[in-house]
């Protein structure tokens, strides 16, 4: 798989569900040496029958980040490839958010990426082949209201991934953010039972709201563009959009695709299947207006302001 001398290990964050989980099972059924962690080895016990190699790892614990790179590294010589996917979403009025949440929230989407990208920086340099694909969202595009603190940290990292970019691609190493729009994972469960700690106070009716928005997002009429982590339409093929960029990333040097950023925030996820009446093009533009729409609906609503 890999080059004579060069490590394409695969660290990945994250993996007891949703696009972690997926990623792994993935890059394992290519055969790249897997490395799947998550913050509880009993969430990902069924990867390592799978092809993974599995080790406990927490974003918000340095400890147990030094020990899975230094694991890798005796074993691989290298972490060639990161994927920095580990996060949540922190929901709720900017006002009565409890300064500890924020800080759990920039601890784990932000701080933590950080401290493991720096661990593994050493020896990919060294062998001046390396990825590091950042798990951004939309959410690091746009912003919507309920969720500033979730917004700022995914804007934090677009910033810092650009900069990095810059920093290290003379030690043959890319930088890659990833931004998926809506996916059927357990993240809006999370983000839901955020807001539902603060039920009462000056926003509580507010909070309401967006938690009923972000459950029409993954159950209600914004539904149909939420795709499945590793399962998702593009075009007229089945197709793991993300996961499979991910795997494109990894090859960069091996095939002809364009770096930088890869995109999904309204494009990809949000495709319905072709048909001979209505051609991917023309379910790009639908879908991308129809989302354009409902976030419109979303920000309208809760500000209280008419929709005409």
């Amino acid at each position: 798989m890999a080059t004579t001398g060069i490590s394409k290990a695969v660290l990945i964050t994250g993996c007891s569900t949703g696009i972690g989980r997926a990623t792994a099972l993935l890059l394992a059924e290519r055969g790249y040496p897997v490395y799947a962690t998550a913050r509880r080895l009993d969430a990902i016990a069924d990867l390592a029958t799978k092809g993974c190699r599995t080790l406990q790892l927490d974003v918000c614990d340095e400890a147990s980040m030094a020990a899975a790179v230094q694991t890798i590294e005796a074993s691989e010589g290298a972490v060639g490839v990161l994927v920095n996917n580990a996060g949540y979403g922190l929901e709720g009025a900017f006002e009565t958010t409890p300064m500890s949440e924020v800080r759990r929230q920039f601890e784990t989407n932000v701080f933590g990426l950080i401290r493991l990208t720096q661990l593994v920086l050493p020896k990919m340099r060294a062998q001046r082949w390396g990825r590091i694909v950042n798990l951004s969202s939309v959410g690091g595009k746009i912003t919507l209201p309920g969720g500033a603190y979730y917004h700022a940290t995914k804007h934090a990292v677009e910033a810092m991934s650009d900069a990095l970019r810059f920093e290290v691609s003379g030690f043959g190493i890319d930088v890659v953010i990833i931004e998926p729009g809506a996916i059927k994972t357990s993240f809006g469960d999370t983000a839901t039972a955020s807001i539902a700690q603060h039920a009462d106070g000056p926003y509580a009716a507010f909070n309401v709201q967006v938690a009923e928005k972000i459950k029409d997002a993954f159950e209600g009429q914004l539904e149909r563009f939420a795709g499945e982590p590793i399962n998702i339409w593009r075009f007229n093929q089945r197709m793991p959009v993300t996961t499979q960029c991910i795997v494109h990333i990894i090859r960069r040097d091996e095939q002809h695709v364009q770096p930088g950023r890869c995109g999904f925030s309204l494009r990809g996820n949000i495709m319905r299947p072709a048909d001979e009446n209505n051609g991917p093009e023309k379910n790009e533009k639908n879908s991308t207006c129809e989302i354009l729409f409902h976030m419109l609906v979303y920000t309208t609503q809760l500000s209280g302001l008419p929709l005409n």
